[in-house]
């Protein structure tokens, strides 16, 4: 397997005013066995918050954040049937509340009462299967299509993202970053998680050793599930949570 990551940030910061970009890039394929060579991760996400300072440590502020891929994904093992590709899905979310960041800025809590999410799904295939949470396409008894899915699916709700970034020890950084959204409109109580952790060992000048983690769950998007039904193994689908970890030697470069 091989993976790329590519991480970009700009910041300014002034008396008054703090303004954090970012850019995170990752693209990795993996070949298991006799099968064929599969995308194993695949990641645009572009990231900006702009505050001005309340009090000592707190910041007013908004946030935009964009998220999508590059490449298509398949059903694996099924290799034809295409699930997601670029923009589809995005997501596009904006938030207005309160940041506080640390005296060593490495600690950031941003939380908001107020933010709009919206999901695109630019593939009407997908969308009429209500893909990724839109409104899927409705049909008549004998299967004719009456209205096409909906691409688009907004979202109001409270928005929770706390991130860290330091140097734990001599050569190792940790950097980790929990977002947390509720839905005010469609069962709050139903919280999306996205959990993501870096811990980057330097091994010399250019090599590293990188361990990787990510857990996210949405109660609206279906995942592929057994339901045992007196004995029997019935396919079907709901709400999971899904965790990724990546080990890996690399080449690694900061500038």
């Amino acid at each position: 397997s091989g993976v790329a990551l590519f991480n970009l940030f700009a910041n300014y910061k002034s008396e008054k005013t703090s303004w954090d970009n970012s850019l995170d890039l990752a693209y990795g394929v993996i070949k298991l066995g006799k099968s064929d060579i599969r995308k194993s991760d695949d990641k645009i996400e572009f990231n900006s918050k702009f505050g001005q300072q309340a009090t000592k440590n707190w910041y007013y502020a908004a946030l935009l954040n964009f998220k999508s891929q590059f490449d298509v994904g398949y059903n694996y093992p099924d290799d034809s049937t295409i699930v997601s590709h670029f923009m589809a899905p995005a997501t596009t979310l904006g938030a207005l509340g309160l940041d506080y960041k640390s005296k060593d800025k490495s600690l950031s809590f941003f939380v908001s009462p107020l933010t709009g999410k919206v999901t695109f799904v630019n593939d009407q295939r997908l969308a009429d299967e209500g893909a990724f949470g839109v409104q899927a396409a409705e049909y008549d008894t004998s299967g004719v299509k009456l209205k096409d899915g909906e691409i688009v699916r907004y979202e109001f709700g409270g928005f929770l993202k706390m991130t860290f970034k330091k140097d734990i020890f001599k050569n190792v950084n940790l950097q980790t970053k929990l977002e947390l959204f509720t839905n005010y409109l469609n069962h709050p109580e139903n919280i999306d998680v996205n959990w993501e952790t870096i811990l980057t060992m330097k091994i010399n000048r250019f090599l590293s050793c990188t361990v990787s983690t990510q857990l996210i769950y949405d109660h609206d998007i279906p995942v592929p599930i057994e339901r045992d039904v007196k004995g029997v193994k019935v396919p079907g689908t709901g709400p999971r949570l899904q965790f990724k970890e990546v080990l890996a030697v690399g080449i690694a470069y900061k500038f």
